[in-house]
């Protein structure tokens, strides 16, 4: 069976790398023959700080589905057309928004010196922070702040974006349309009902929605329909996760 795993809030928390005994319940998987995906909002250079060495030649679906690499090397970008990109830098000038741009491996930031994001973005030093301008081709942004949050998403949509609206960062997520992590999959040989996903937020609904079983963590209300079972950030939640894929490697072995 193939199991695909978001990051953030899923299997790793507060921006530190997974966990020693969730890496060591992941490879029991790999053990028992099943096959590991990563699937985050988090560019691949970004993903490679809280992935165990071991994961980084998996295949890694980056930037909700902009960016896919497998064995190190990567083998897919979709970025956002000019004419969007033009479009988008009105709206930031109109809105005064801050941001964070990422291309496939650089990125440009306005934000706030001490926005919790910075503790996320390229912590290995692997990029350069540059303009916008010097971006060849952008993957992914996320709007900081603006002067009216609702206006600009609905601008943003009209621009055939896909944007998800992250209230707890209180962030805007753009990405270029239909590109979610279900098309990324689709994109490197997944079929509908023949994996099973552990996710936590709304930019996991595509895959959920196609997975044969699907496990969110935490209590994301959108999430929540497209959801098998929850597991609650509570407790020693870790370990239920662990118990979880120990359940699912031998039911689906």
């Amino acid at each position: 069976m193939k199991f695909v795993f978001d990051l953030d809030g899923t299997i790793c928390f507060q921006g530190k790398p997974i966990s020693d005994r969730l890496v060591q319940s992941i490879e029991k998987l790999i053990e028992a023959g099943h096959e590991v995906v990563f699937a985050s909002a988090r560019p691949i250079r970004d993903m490679l700080p809280v992935l165990d060495k071991k994961f980084h030649d998996f295949c890694l679906i980056g930037g909700n589905g902009s960016l896919v690499s497998a064995k190190g090397v990567s083998v897919h970008v979709n970025s956002f057309t000019d004419v969007q990109i033009q479009a988008i830098k009105g709206l930031i000038l109109k809105y005064q928004a801050t941001y964070l741009i990422d291309s496939d491996w650089d990125y440009a930031y306005t934000g706030a010196l001490d926005h919790p994001i910075l503790n996320n973005v390229d912590p290995l030093k692997l990029a350069a922070k540059v303009p916008i301008e010097s971006l060849e081709r952008i993957v992914k942004i996320l709007i900081l702040s603006s002067t009216n949050r609702m206006e600009m998403f609905e601008e943003l949509v009209s621009l055939d974006c896909v944007v998800h609206q992250h209230v707890n960062e209180d962030v805007l997520d753009v990405s270029p349309q239909n590109i979610h992590k279900w098309s990324a999959l689709q994109r490197v040989g997944f079929k509908e009902k023949e994996f099973i996903v552990f996710g936590n937020d709304a930019n996991d609904i595509s895959m959920f929605k196609e997975a044969l079983h699907s496990v969110r963590i935490g209590n994301h209300s959108e999430l929540e329909k497209y959801s098998a079972e929850s597991i609650a950030v509570e407790g020693d939640y870790e370990n239920s996760i662990i118990s979880k894929l120990a359940e699912l490697s031998d039911r689906y072995r």
